[in-house]
């Protein structure tokens, strides 16, 4: 029972939040702009693991890499390959 009063608080709590940044515009353009670059990011190592037939190079396409992608662009795209290739080798 308490799960659910917890569980309950947490979506209750996150709704309120999600109002109050929705009625600012500032907060509208800033959600758009992170959404542009998880999408590009996405589609950039989807893009790159397309590739993995021919060269044997795969980067998970998951919160932690997308999230990096998107936060860093193409430079972190590159420190993931390397570290990857450091890694492996």
């Amino acid at each position: 029972m308490k799960a659910y009063l917890l569980w309950g608080l947490m979506i209750g709590s996150g709704g309120l939040l999600a109002l109050l940044l929705l009625r600012n515009r500032f907060a509208i353009q800033w959600l758009g702009a992170l959404s542009l670059h998880v999408v590009f990011a996405a589609v950039l190592l989807y893009i790159m693991n397309l590739f993995t037939p021919y060269t044997h190079f795969e980067l998970p396409l998951n919160a932690v890499t997308v999230g990096i992608v998107s936060i860093l662009g193409i430079p972190g795209l590159a420190v993931l390959t390397a570290l990857k290739l450091w890694v492996i080798v």
